[in-house]
């Protein structure tokens, strides 16, 4: 049976939230006027005073719900009880997407240019990665729940709060996402540092998704096998990779950059 039209609307709202844990991280977004909050979680065992306070000054200032809870229920909103300080807070992101809503988008005549992280486990990298591809001519970041880091305070910031305004394309695994893709026209380019194409070289006739994979592992065996191509960044003086972080600034603007330069 079909959802209905008004569980599509909440299931699509939820996908574009982003919940953030912690009593510094979330006084962080409810003084930024830029980001919309819809509602602050406490748990009930806080003291009164202090930084509570001023977490629920603000968010009665900005008309946000304050909703009370127990330790445990806590837990379960922010996905991280040892950290989160008894404190959450739900944040828009609205151009956050589930794998199934952006779906449809390679059906446009425009190529689309994508990140895929296969495995990026360093918070720090993610974060950087996010930042530089939502700088760039990036039209989505494929992240799987599965293996990659989670979107905790580190994350957002490493990414400078970019995150809240990154195209993030939500899945729970990537392989499987990736084959979807792969059905509706786009190609698949796994970075490796053993390919003997260049990033710079490489000329995609369509939509591509390039992968990037584990700080230390690279791509993965499920995802390799599933790359159309494999392209590497030509290195000097004997130095044998790039920060992954750095890799991701490199294709978010390879686009932009003069090719004749960058091949020579």
């Amino acid at each position: 049976m079909a959802d209905s039209d008004e569980y599509t609307r909440k299931k699509a709202r939820f996908s574009r939230m982003l919940t953030v844990y912690g009593r510094k991280p979330a006084l962080e977004v409810l003084l930024d006027p830029s980001l919309t909050c819809h509602a602050l979680h406490l748990a009930d065992n806080n003291r009164d005073g202090g930084i509570i306070a001023e977490l629920t000054a603000q968010a009665q200032r900005r008309g946000v719900n304050i909703l009370w809870h127990n330790r445990a229920e806590l837990a379960r909103i922010s996905k991280n009880g040892k950290q989160d300080q008894g404190v959450a807070v739900d944040i828009a992101c609205p151009a956050f997407r589930t794998l199934e809503d952006f779906l449809p988008r390679f059906q446009q005549a425009s190529p689309l240019r994508m990140l895929a992280l296969d495995g990026i486990s360093n918070p720090a990298n993610l974060g950087m990665i996010i930042r530089s591809a939502t700088a760039g001519l990036i039209d989505g970041i494929i992240w799987s729940r599965r293996g990659n880091a989670a979107l905790g305070p580190l994350v957002i910031k490493a990414s400078a709060g970019t995150l809240y305004r990154a195209p993030l394309v939500i899945c729970p695994e990537l392989p499987a996402a990736l084959a979807h893709c792969r059905e509706l026209g786009a190609s698949v380019c796994a970075l490796a540092a053993s390919a003997s194409q260049s990033l710079f070289a490489h000329r995609p006739s369509g939509h591509c998704i390039y992968v990037l994979g584990n700080e230390t592992e690279g791509v993965s065996s499920a995802v390799s096998e599933l790359a159309d191509a494999h392209v590497s960044i030509p290195m000097a003086n004997g130095v044998e990779s790039l920060n992954v972080a750095v890799t991701a600034s490199l294709i978010a603007y390879a686009g932009l950059l003069g090719n004749s330069y960058l091949e020579r």
